[in-house]
C-alpha cells in the first residue's frame, strides 16, 4: 500500500481544480414539487441586511484564506434572481477585496425565466455577473404545471432572447424522462432546445426525492407514467447522442458544453478545488493549514442571519476530512466528468492506488477506459457509473 503524501504536498492539491465561491439565496417564489434544495418562500426580504451578512461571512472566510484570487462565483438557490441587483452588486463587492480576481472569472447567477426577475438581467451584468444559467425545465406548457414552474414555454423562449442579448454565455436546465414523456416527444424538444442553445446545457432526469411533493405522491401510487429504468437508459443514450451531434457534446454526466464554455465553477466541484460558501445551508470544502476541511452551514434562513449578525458566523459543522475520504471524493466526483480522474493524484490523496484486479475487470467489460494515466467512463459506463464507483472504492 502506498504511503500517504505528506501534508504539505496535499496543502496545495486543490489548485488542480481552482478556488471558487459559492453564494447561496434561499428565497423562492413557490415551492417546486420536485425540489429537494435548501429553499423557502418567504412574503418580505430585507435584502441590504442579507448583503451584510453574506459580505461579513465573506470576510471571515477570507482571513483564513489569504492570498487566494477566485477563478469562479456562482450565486445558487433557492432562486437568486429574485435578489435586487444591489445585493449582487454588493456581494460582488466584497468578494473582490476578500480575495480579488482572475482575469477571466466566471461569474455565474441562477434565474427563473419569469417577467419579474428577466426585468433585472441588465442589472445583474452592470453588477458583474458574466453568465446566466436559466430553469426552464420544459419546453411544453402541460409539463411545467406538473413540473410546478411558474412561466410558460413562450414566456421561457423570450427570457432567454433577452438574456442572449445582455449576457455572453447563457446556459438553461431541462429535466427530462417526465410523465408520459416517450424518445420522440424528448427528441423533438431536445432539437429545440438545441435550436436555441448559445454554449451550454444542463439535462437532468427527473428523480423523484424523499420529502418532496413528488415523493409523497409517489408513496401513494399517486404519481403515474414515468418512464422505467430502460426507457430512462435509452433517453440518456439518445440524448447523448444527440447533443454530441449538434456541437455541444457531454462533459460530466447530466452537462453538455461547447468546447471551452464548460461552467468553471462546477468543474471546481468535480476537479475538487476549494470552494468558499455562504449562505444558509451552504458546503464549502476549504484547505487550511490543518488539512481539508468541510464547512456547513445552518439551513434555516433566519437562524443563519441571526447566527451571523449575533455571533459572527453562519457555520455550524467543520469537519477535516479525512485523507482516505479525500480520495473517495475526487474518484467519486472526478468520474463524473469526461476526463475521468488522474490516477497519480487519486493514488496520492487516497494512499493507495487503485485495484488493479477490478481495474481490467471494467475495462474488459467495456465500462472504463485506461489512458494517458486517467481512468474514465466509457459511454456505456456512465448509465451504470454508480456500479463502477462502488467497485473501484472497494
Amino acid at each position: 500500500m502506498a504511503e500517504h503524501a505528506p501534508l504539505a504536498e496535499l496543502s496545495e492539491d486543490w489548485r488542480a481544480g481552482g478556488f471558487g465561491l459559492y453564494v447561496h439565496w434561499p428565497f423562492c417564489a413557490a415551492k417546486c414539487p420536485y425540489c429537494d434544495f435548501n429553499s423557502h418562500v418567504s412574503a418580505h426580504v430585507d435584502q441590504a441586511r442579507w448583503a451584510r451578512a453574506l459580505g461579513a461571512e465573506i470576510a471571515r472566510l477570507a482571513g483564513e484564506l489569504p492570498d487566494r484570487h477566485l477563478t469562479s462565483i456562482f450565486f445558487g438557490g433557492g432562486t437568486p434572481s429574485l435578489m435586487a441587483p444591489e445585493t449582487v452588486d454588493s456581494v460582488l463587492r466584497a468578494a473582490r477585496a476578500a480575495w480579488g480576481f482572475v482575469n477571466d472569472i466566471e461569474i455565474t447567477l441562477e434565474a427563473n425565466p419569469t417577467s419579474v426577475e428577466m426585468g433585472r438581467f441588465r442589472g445583474f451584468a452592470e453588477a458583474g455577473v458574466n453568465r446566466l444559467s436559466m430553469g426552464v425545465q420544459s419546453l411544453r406548457d402541460d409539463d411545467l404545471r406538473r413540473l410546478g414552474r411558474q412561466h410558460s414555454a413562450a414566456e421561457a423562449m423570450a427570457a432567454f432572447d433577452v438574456a442572449r442579448t445582455v449576457f455572453a454565455r447563457v446556459s438553461f436546465d431541462l429535466i427530462y424522462a417526465r410523465q408520459g414523456q416517450d424518445r420522440a416527444a424528448w427528441r423533438a424538444e431536445l432539437g429545440e432546445a438545441l435550436a436555441m442553445a448559445v454554449d451550454h446545457l444542463s439535462l437532468y432526469q427527473l428523480t423523484v426525492e424523499p420529502g418532496t411533493a413528488f415523493g409523497r405522491r409517489a408513496e401513494k401510487g399517486l404519481l403515474r407514467g414515468l418512464p422505467d429504468d430502460d426507457l430512462a437508459a435509452d433517453l440518456y443514450a439518445e440524448t447523448h447522442d444527440i447533443c454530441a451531434e449538434a456541437g455541444l457534446p457531454l462533459y460530466e454526466i447530466s452537462n453538455h458544453a461547447r468546447p471551452g464554455a464548460e461552467s468553471r465553477h462546477n468543474l471546481v466541484y468535480w476537479r475538487q478545488g476549494d470552494w468558499a460558501a455562504v449562505g444558509p445551508g451552504a458546503h464549502g470544502r476549504i484547505t487550511l493549514p490543518e488539512g481539508r476541511v468541510a464547512t456547513e452551514a445552518l439551513r434555516a434562513p433566519g437562524a443563519w442571519l441571526a447566527a451571523v449578525e449575533n455571533r459572527g458566523t453562519g457555520e455550524t459543522l467543520r469537519t477535516l476530512v479525512p485523507r482516505d475520504e479525500q480520495g473517495t471524493e475526487y474518484l467519486l466526483m472526478g468520474m463524473r466528468l469526461a476526463e475521468g480522474i488522474d490516477e497519480e493524484r487519486l493514488a496520492r490523496l487516497a494512499g493507495r492506488p487503485l485495484d488493479e484486479a477490478s481495474l481490467a475487470r471494467l475495462q474488459d467489460m467495456g465500462m472504463i477506459q485506461r489512458q494517458d494515466g486517467r481512468v474514465r467512463a466509457t459511454q456505456d459506463g456512465r448509465p451504470v457509473l454508480n456500479a463502477i464507483l462502488r467497485e473501484l472504492a472497494a
